[in-house]
């Protein structure tokens, strides 16, 4: 080994050893006949202490250093005279007796310290140098923790992990796949998985009862702060159980990881029927780490002089506790933040509980006195709160609240990062009709979609509906949902070759084309399929909740941007005429 000690481990019970270290520059502070460097690895920082006076030739040569040179180092610990308390080995420096270049670096683009000058771009394109960083390389530790004691915790329950394939089948459902050509069948493709899903249930019809992969997936969609073309998770399934072993198995794991590697001892988890969390949040994924639910005044506010209220399917509130202050700017700011297009209200109305206990509205003039005290008790709303309204198709308007409840949450400082409410949501919908989301192959629009994936059984006092009512029917899913993030979902599955036929056929199928796509699952189903569930949790966003992070690419070693590039390696590129040749590809010109 090049080094000894690392620049992280030595403290005032290692003075006057004799050492060697390697690592980068940090900085260097020069006074004259004496000179400081600050040596950085992985594990920390150490000082480097140089006297002109009593060694001239090294301290010459430390002079000679620059930024992230790579250096090896000889010397003796000694007492540090100005001791710094904010890292490991303040109480020591190293007084060089000698040093090595091991390689010479250009200037950084920016700097490498906690606090950098370089903006996202620029260090994606430099992502080995902000992968030097203290916060990166922390961000990356925490991933490694969390990998291992996910590990231990399905170890000990005896979970088996498998590899699944990442070369795989095309299928139409669900969100567009990455497509693979191959050379040797031209004209065919592979399909880089979504997830494992066919697999881990195969596995489980292989008798492999407890499995699970933290894998790799892949989805070829619109992306943004949470959402990678390539993601990370971690992918289980079970046999022989019901939804309630599934949701008591991984509650367990998610109190494990809270405990081992946040500190933090998580109560045991509530649940919350879908229907309920789109009634009082507007959201399958609600953050209920503050209160501010919603309160339906159809039956309060209709029947008056006001046209908006009495046109709507819909009219929801909700009480903002303490804003009654709000000025006359921050209302016209928050009219504002409701009316963008990717939130989608027409307007906004509130109304304020005033100290005196009067109430005073954006609609005075349709509304009395006695009228408004009656919104004031439906919200249970108190001297100094702060009742905001809005009003159009039901749909619409809880996704559109639920923007604004989150808004409010912030700007109150309701959503402490530091401060995590978990629970599980159940009872969702197996179908949900598409119009046309741009995420899904435009094939899809028009017909019924899983809400979760076809493979997803409905619950048994549902099973009727399939052919009267599909919107209605429930499935047994659930997610599990963190500080208002869905960190995962899951579901009991299928197991029976004639109730999965009768899925795809809602789902819009023919008997031929389920057959093509997906005649390897029902054919295994017919060879003794056990009863079986799972979950896949996506670890990129379980990394940046316990790092207290809104992206996850800080989190991800070498992260794609915004639109899908990796700005360091250029990808994706253009391949060469002789490539697509071999390939059997011809672009069209």
């Amino acid at each position: 080994m090049l080094r000894t000690f690392t620049c992280g481990e030595l403290t005032s019970a290692d003075i006057n050893k004799e050492v060697t270290l390697c690592g980068w520059v940090q900085r260097t502070r020069d006074k004259g006949t004496l000179l400081w460097i600050d040596l950085r690895d992985r594990y920390g920082i150490t000082q480097l202490f140089f006297d002109e006076t009593s060694a001239p030739e090294i301290t010459k040569k430390a002079r000679s250093l620059s930024r992230e040179f790579v250096i090896q180092i000889k010397g003796l610990v000694i007492e540090r005279e100005s001791k710094n308390k904010n890292i490991a080995t303040g109480d020591i420096e190293i007084k060089v007796s000698d040093i090595k270049i091991l390689n010479e670096s250009k200037t950084p683009p920016f700097t490498i310290e906690d606090e950098t000058d370089g903006g996202d771009e620029l260090r994606m394109k430099y992502r080995y140098l902000d992968l030097r960083r203290n916060a990166v390389r922390k961000n990356l530790e925490l991933r490694h923790r969390l990998a291992i004691e996910t590990r231990n915790y399905l170890d000990k329950l005896k979970f088996l992990e498998v590899e699944t394939p990442v070369l795989i089948k095309s299928t139409p459902e669900g969100a567009r796949d990455f497509v693979v050509p191959s050379r040797m069948n031209q004209g065919q493709f592979y399909a880089l998985p979504q997830s494992p899903q066919t697999f881990k249930q195969l596995l489980m019809v292989s008798g492999f009862d407890r499995y699970y992969q933290i894998v790799k997936c892949f989805r070829d969609e619109d992306l943004r702060a949470d959402r990678q073309p390539e993601f990370t998770q971690i992918d289980c399934e079970m046999s022989f159980v019901e939804q309630e072993d599934i949701l008591q198995t991984f509650e367990g794991m998610v109190k494990h990881l809270f405990k081992t590697v946040k500190g933090i001892d998580i109560p045991a988890l509530p649940r919350m029927s879908y229907a309920d969390a789109m009634k009082y949040y507007g959201n399958d994924k609600p953050d209920t780490r503050f209160e501010m639910k919603f309160v339906d005044l159809n039956s309060i506010v209709k029947g008056k002089e006001f046209k908006v209220f009495n046109d709507a399917e819909a009219v929801i509130g909700i009480c903002a506790k303490g804003a009654a202050e709000y000025t006359r700017k921050q209302l016209d700011e928050l009219t504002d933040f409701v009316k963008r297009p990717q939130i989608g209200a027409t307007g906004l109305v509130y109304a304020r509980v005033n100290a005196d206990g009067s109430i005073k509205s954006s609609v005075d003039k349709f509304y009395s006195e006695e009228e408004l005290k009656k919104w004031a008790a439906a919200f249970n709303a108190q001297a100094g709160d702060l009742i905001l309204i809005l009003a159009g198709p039901t749909e619409k308007t809880q996704k559109a609240l639920s923007e604004l409840r989150l808004e409010m949450g912030t700007r109150l400082g309701l959503r402490d990062k530091n401060k995590f409410s978990c629970l599980w949501v159940i009872d969702f919908p197996l179908l949900e009709w598409n119009e046309g989301d741009p995420n899904l192959l435009a094939s899809l629009a028009g017909r019924w979609h899983a809400k979760h994936h076809p493979f997803t059984s409905p619950k048994l006092e549902d099973f009727e509906l399939l052919n009267t009512d599909p919107g209605a029917v429930r499935a047994n899913a659930y997610d599990i949902v963190v500080n208002g993030v869905e960190i995962g979902g899951g579901s009991i599955r299928i197991h029976d070759r004639t109730l999965q036929a009768k899925m795809f056929e809602v789902l819009g199928f023919s008997k031929e084309d389920a057959q093509k796509q997906f005649g390897f699952l029902m054919d295994a189903f017919e060879f003794g399929a056990p009863p079986h569930g799972g979950i896949a949790l996506g670890f990129d966003r379980l990394c940046s909740l316990f790092g207290g992070a809104d992206s996850i690419r800080d989190f991800i070693a070498f992260p794609k941007n915004n639109s899908g590039k990796d700005m360091m390696i250029e990808s994706p590129s253009e391949i060469s005429e002789e490539q697509l040749k071999e390939l059997g590809i011809k672009l069209s010109q």
